[in-house]
């Protein structure tokens, strides 16, 4: 269900990496959610970092909007670069997996394994 890997990069070096990667595979960069600051801004104690990028590939969600719009509650894909323990990560969840939870439409099916290739095709280039 999770795709992850580790990274010699450091941790800054691979946010931009990736956000290379996005671009160069069809994506955008909707936004970027640094939950290490948002919880140390709040007075949590959390040593690690954490970024959550939200990227979307416009023509595969509106395919997936059009076939079942109760999906949007499952977009923009999410791809995070995190610290643990000092090894540098770089993850995100399957989308087959999480859309055949949702729904077992084959045209969806089909969708997902799309994106599920360039997902791991931005992951191995940001890498």
């Amino acid at each position: 269900m999770y795709t992850i890997a580790d990274s010699s990069k450091t941790f800054d070096s691979l946010c931009q990496d990736l956000e290379e990667a996005v671009k160069n595979n069809g994506f955008g960069v909707l936004h970027i959610h640094n939950l290490g600051d948002t919880l140390r801004s709040k007075g949590l104690t959390y040593s690690e970092e954490c970024k959550v990028f939200e990227v979307c590939n416009p023509v595969q969600a509106s395919k997936v909007l059009a076939i079942d719009v109760r999906l949007n509650m499952a977009l923009p894909c999410r791809i995070s670069v995190y610290t643990d323990r000092g090894s540098v990560k770089i993850g995100y969840i399957d989308p087959g997996a999480m859309l055949s939870s949702l729904s077992s439409d084959p045209a969806l099916v089909a969708i997902a394994e799309e994106v599920e290739s360039s997902m791991l095709n931005i992951l191995q280039q940001a890498q």
